[in-house]
């Protein structure tokens, strides 16, 4: 029996860290990400309850790209931050709701998609936890 060309998994080159942190609000916060990131050595971040409006790509700090579109301000707005190593090679950042934000990661070798969901905390109102928007 002809087995598949490769009968081990192949061992990726270099290990990508996506992580996701609740800010409360990150005005101020900014740069303690970036500086998280770096230590860390994590190449990208999801926010949620970040409160800034708008849409927009900022650089905040140690070569970290902010990527944000947001609706309202309320607290459950969502960003997503890639580290310099990766920020070349993200060609889109789509929201589908107010809670759900995607960025594709287009490298060489391979696509990824990266989904972050928000859901409420238990603070929230029933109304809140139950909107679909």
């Amino acid at each position: 029996m002809r087995g598949l060309p490769r009968d081990e998994r192949p061992r990726l080159k270099k290990l990508v860290r996506i992580g996701t942190l609740n800010v409360g609000t990150l005005t101020g916060k900014s740069r303690e990400v970036a500086d998280l990131m770096k230590r860390k050595n994590i190449q990208i971040v999801c926010l949620q309850e970040t409160r800034w409006k708008g849409e927009n790509v900022k650089e905040i700090g140690g070569g970290v790209i902010l990527f944000y579109k947001g609706n309202d301000g309320k607290r459950n707005g969502r960003r997503i931050a890639v580290s310099k190593a990766l920020n070349d090679s993200v060609s889109a950042v789509r929201t589908i709701s107010d809670r759900i934000i995607t960025v594709r990661v287009d490298r060489k070798d391979v696509c990824w998609t990266i989904i972050s969901v928000y859901a409420p905390q238990t603070g929230c109102s029933e109304e809140e936890k139950s909107s679909s928007t």
